[in-house]
């Protein structure tokens, strides 16, 4: 029998492995829908978007929705984007940020999810983790090699850094994301979702 969101969101929250966070009533913070055309998958979410239970409720979802060329109104409100990270719970802090998303939760999940969204054109892999995980990638190969050849993905997949204010070092360091990558993420975004770039 095939899944329905709502029962996977109620598997997800009755899950042994999530029961501290059920137990002190934080639900699991995605968005999956049957019209979506881009998957976004990022880490997971921080404490800001934990306690307002708002996805990319911080600066990196500014950057993020100014990277897309999509507005607050349009990112919170649209059925044509859904949002998947690697862990759909706040993992808590480490010594350098937030520690990562827990090994096995985006195998266990995503799957289901994504078989529900027959729609999808394109992914986003934001980040480290989850580019290692949809690419299949060994640990010799740098965020930086990864974003660079963004071209050798598309255009199942389109890996870029972490928008997170953390990562001005890199921004500065690598100001091709800038000049190169970003017109087109917003060019293809812009196609999809039948946008103005």
């Amino acid at each position: 029998m095939e899944q329905s969101f709502q029962a996977i969101y109620e598997a997800i929250k009755k899950d042994a492995e999530n029961k501290s966070y059920t137990a002190k009533h934080i639900d699991p913070l995605y968005s999956a829908h049957e019209n979506a055309k881009i998957v976004i998958v990022g880490q997971a979410p921080g404490i800001k978007a934990e306690q307002s239970k708002r996805f990319f409720n911080d600066k990196s979802g500014d950057r993020l929705r100014d990277w897309l060329g999509v507005t607050s109104d349009f990112f919170y409100s649209t059925d044509k984007l859904a949002i998947l990270p690697m862990d759909f719970y706040y993992p808590g802090k480490g010594k350098s940020g937030d520690l990562p998303p827990r090994k096995d939760f985006a195998s266990k999940w995503h799957p289901q999810l994504l078989k529900l969204m027959p729609n999808v054109e394109m992914t986003l892999l934001v980040g480290r983790y989850a580019q290692k995980y949809y690419l299949h990638q060994k640990n010799n190969i740098t965020l930086t090699q990864t974003v660079k050849n963004f071209q050798t993905y598309l255009p199942t997949y389109f890996p870029i850094v972490h928008p997170s204010p953390l990562n001005q070092r890199w921004l500065k360091k690598n100001p091709w994301f800038s000049t190169e990558v970003l017109p087109i993420l917003r060019q293809k975004v812009a196609e999809i979702l039948q946008t103005e770039p």
